[in-house]
């Protein structure tokens, strides 16, 4: 399928599934039962899951496949959400041409980045990545103001130009983006007994992205291009010695996961056309180095895997506070009811980054492949367990 062979074309397909149906996997309780707080069918983070699926994507190719780890790809998201505002001011509310500006000047800047930053390898580089995301977050908060924003970041404004689209709607708001007459916030619930599922234009036009980031991030790891990254990553010294340069595979690694990163940070501004420094701070490039190791380095679903586990603990798990808690286990006795909200309060909540750091921990100790490896893991134990069953001689039949 698509020039995939079968394995390629499975993954595809789980991807595929799992963001076509998504409201309804997301939503597996009834609203209004008290497990509906896990629900994560909504709209906004929806699209974070799908968003930051694709920048993980990207980070993956340069990170899982040449062992290059940079500590400053959030320069490039934000780069790409800096571009796509200035589109929506200047030319349309369209987000066609938002999102390829985006990747355009994200690349750009990537290209730049990478030249000077993989003139040197292992902490070096990363530190070198670091310390640009720094810098351009320093000129994007207080020197660039006038591009930037500053501090308040950067909006649309009723007296933007707009050349191909109208500065404001009928009634005087700013216009939303869209694409060719379908806004990006426009929503349908469909109701099913106690359940409401909610399908929102701007996820799917994201995960339709996100299918075709994903395809392409296959391609890549199949072709001749990413078997040299791959061999840059096992030994670069041994490349070398070939008469092989690995600099321009490296470079052209960097310059495509800083589009990915750039394609992210437009589709964050189409959904929701506000751009700000922030997004450019090093605790985002952390963020993104926690997704694709917890998901799998180097694997192909495990960096969507990773985002959407972290997106989900950083907006559900979050959000339950000790009312909640003490809701789930009123059943209990008032003493045993309180010892067990104190000594589970701690890792939800406020405290959902120790959860999350414990669960890193183990991942990175047991897990070296991430959740990926765990699901093979638990394959293979399955298989086993069922070819044991299935041995001749023994008796598959209930005892008299």
């Amino acid at each position: 399928m698509l020039g995939l062979k079968k394995k390629d074309a499975t993954l595809l397909l789980i991807v595929i599934g799992l963001t076509m149906f998504a409201p309804f996997i997301l939503n597996p309780f009834p609203d209004g039962s008290a497990m509906a707080q896990f629900n994560a069918g909504y709209p906004d983070l929806m699209q974070r899951f799908v968003i930051f699926g694709i920048f993980a994507i990207g980070f993956n190719i340069l990170f899982g496949l040449t062992g290059y780890l940079s500590f400053g790809h959030a320069a490039f998201l934000g780069i790409g959400s800096y571009s796509a505002v200035w589109m929506f001011k200047l030319l349309s509310m369209n987000v066609i041409p938002a999102i390829l500006l985006a990747m355009v000047m994200s690349g750009l800047f990537a290209l730049l980045i990478g030249f000077i930053s993989l003139r040197r390898s292992g902490i070096y580089f990363s530190i070198l990545t670091l310390a640009f995301a720094q810098m351009m977050f320093a000129l994007a908060y207080s020197v660039l103001t006038p591009i930037t924003g500053g501090e308040t970041g950067l909006q649309l404004a009723l007296d933007d130009p707009r050349v191909l689209g109208a500065s404001q709607t009928a009634g005087g708001n700013i216009p939303v983006p869209g694409l060719f007459g379908m806004e990006m916030r426009n929503s349908f619930d469909l109701a099913i007994s106690s359940w409401v599922f909610t399908f929102n234009v701007g996820y799917y036009f994201c995960a339709l992205i996100l299918i075709a980031a994903f395809y392409l991030a296959i391609r890549i790891f199949r072709s001749p291009f990413g078997m040299m990254l791959r061999a840059i990553k096992s030994n670069q010294t041994r490349l070398n010695y070939t008469g092989l340069n690995p600099r321009p595979y490296t470079l052209a690694a960097f310059v495509i996961s800083g589009m990915y990163a750039g394609l992210a940070g437009g589709l964050m501004a189409s959904m929701d056309p506000l751009a700000g420094a922030e997004r450019m701070f090093w605790t985002a490039s952390g963020e993104v180095v926690l997704m694709t190791i917890l998901g799998g380095a180097g694997t192909l679903i495990g960096p969507v895997l990773g985002a959407g586990m972290i997106k989900y603990m950083e907006n559900i798990i979050s959000k339950i506070n000790s009312d909640i808690l003490h809701s789930w286990f009123a059943f209990l006795p008032d003493g045993l009811e309180d010892f067990i909200v104190a000594i589970v309060y701690p890792f939800i909540g406020k405290g959902w980054h120790l959860t999350l750091g414990i669960i890193f921990m183990l991942v990175v100790i047991f897990l070296p492949g991430g959740l990926v490896e765990g699901g093979q893991r638990i394959a293979k134990w399955l298989k086993r367990g069922k070819t044991e069953d299935t041995k001749p001689g023994k008796s598959t039949e209930p005892a008299e």
